[in-house]
């Protein structure tokens, strides 16, 4: 199935995750069907989906008070989603996202259900954050109609997807999800399907190490997360942690965390073997032409110019960028 057959999504637990996909699906023009798995009676499905329901409306109505788009255009958007409990009516869903509870029981009925209800052409994604997709695919009946897709909370905001295939995923599914994702605005990565992925396995290194600081007196929390939010942030909402290590040079990475190592005492500083190779075989990045990056067949100014640019527009939106001053 390519993506532009796509007509008709689905997400199966109507909890943050499922509202946040259905609310990007029914933004960008699709039918979409949230269903509440969850075993309750008539009245619970009901209040559950009404909370749903109204969870998304508020988001709307939130962006286009904001000027993200015409508000006029949201009563359409909400009548997009078909909000229900049963799982018959996924029987022509194109793309099903699994947002249940993130254990591998929860995820195990899950998938058997959807294998049964959802017809044989479907596409069926997780949205796990930890659990491997190797072994959520053991659940489904054709395991290369499946693979992993890591929305970011709050999923109708950030534009990263972590999409994970699994052994058995056809490549042509992993291009058509993909594809539909960048269609929707998303901006996708595919990666391997380890523990932690990209971002949640970066993030936690840098968050506890956050916690730690605060534990051991380096800073306040707020002196920290100010650190973090004027120069932590930008830095690398401009330039990726890997663009950053070559434009400052991988040696000064090497002997800073040498140093960090040696004098906090733990070997979580310690650089990987890659940063040592490069740094032993000259390509420190972009003084050598080469590191992570090639810079050599790169328009080194141009590419500079274009870096200072994002700093600047970044810093400005973040009213971060001072004015000139008189003469004193």
């Amino acid at each position: 199935m390519k993506a532009e057959a796509i007509r008709h999504v689905a997400g199966i637990g109507a909890g943050r995750m499922g509202r946040g996909i259905a609310h990007v699906f029914a933004y960008a023009g699709y039918r979409v069907t949230l269903v509440d798995a969850k075993p309750r009676d008539d009245a619970g499905h009901a209040k559950l989906l009404a909370d749903a329901r109204g969870e998304i409306e508020g988001n709307l109505t939130a962006l286009a008070e904001f000027g993200a788009f015409d508000g006029a255009l949201i009563p359409d958007m909400l009548a997009r989603i078909h909000f229900t409990a049963k799982l018959e009516d996924l029987a022509d869903a194109d793309l099903i996202f699994e947002g249940v509870t993130e254990t591998m029981e929860a995820k195990e009925l899950a998938f058997r259900a959807l294998s049964q209800a959802a017809g044989a052409d479907a596409i069926i994604a997780s949205t796990t954050s930890t659990l491997p997709v190797d072994q959520l695919a053991a659940f489904v009946t054709r395991p290369s109609r499946f693979l992993n897709a890591h929305w970011l909370n709050p999923a109708y905001l950030i534009p990263l997807v972590e999409v994970s295939p699994g052994a058995a995923t056809d490549e042509g599914v992993l291009n058509t999800v993909t594809e539909i994702l960048e269609r929707v605005g998303k901006v996708p990565v595919v990666c391997a399907p380890t523990p932690g992925y990209i971002i949640p396995r970066i993030q936690s290194v840098a968050m506890n190490e956050a916690a730690r600081m605060v534990e051991e007196g380096v800073a306040s929390a707020e002196d920290i997360d100010k650190a973090i939010r004027t120069g932590f942030g930008p830095r690398y909402a401009t330039m990726g942690l890997l663009e950053f290590i070559d434009v400052g040079g991988g040696d000064i990475l090497y002997h800073a965390s040498r140093y960090l190592s040696a004098n906090l005492g733990s070997d979580r500083y310690q650089s990987p073997r890659n940063v040592i190779d490069n740094m032993e075989q000259g390509r420190n990045g972009l003084r050598d032409g080469k590191g992570f990056y090639d810079f050599e067949a790169m328009d080194v100014p141009a590419y500079q110019r274009d870096q200072m640019a994002r700093f600047v527009g970044l810093f400005r939106h973040l009213n971060l960028l001072p004015a000139p001053g008189e003469a004193k």
